[in-house]
């Protein structure tokens, strides 16, 4: 059942639902991933990593809300429930305890990249079909490729 009336095609809608749904999972697991990071971050430049690791956080999270109520707008009920998180996101999980600073970088540059990866992805395959959410997607990506970038730095 659809509560929305798309004003995508169906075939289009599917697309770009998928890449929407797939760009908010991985959004989602990298604001937890980041807060995961955040409070168990240790080593000389804890404290500057850990306010790094709170900017992701909130941008994520910022654009996940973007990127979800895109979704709802034409026509496609986001899922951002844990269990799909674990299953579809396309990051490495995180082991627990206390996490050495330098490892906290590496760990958020993999992430990132593979974010940013699946994001250029989307960012193609919504070019035809629907160049609003198309132009969400690369909003994001530039903040995302930001802070990749800022992280890299971390550890030059």
């Amino acid at each position: 059942m659809s509560v929305v009336k798309s004003p995508l095609s169906e075939r289009d809608g599917k697309a770009v639902g998928d890449a929407l749904q797939g760009a908010l999972v991985d959004l989602l697991d990298l604001s937890l991933l980041a807060k995961q990071v955040h409070w168990n971050v240790v080593g000389p430049r804890f404290r500057s990593i850990h306010l790094q690791l709170d900017e992701v956080v909130v941008s994520a999270r910022a654009h996940s809300d973007t990127v979800a109520e895109r979704a709802s707008a034409i026509g496609v009920s986001p899922d951002g429930r844990a269990g799909t998180v674990a299953k579809t996101s396309g990051i490495d999980t995180v082991t627990d305890g206390w996490v050495k600073d330098s490892e906290v970088v590496e760990i958020m540059v993999a992430a990132l990249s593979a974010v940013i990866t699946r994001m250029r992805e989307r960012i193609e395959l919504t070019d035809k079909p629907d160049p609003v959410t198309q132009d969400i997607l690369i909003g994001l990506t530039a903040d995302l490729e930001k802070f990749h970038w800022m992280f890299q730095a971390e550890n030059a």
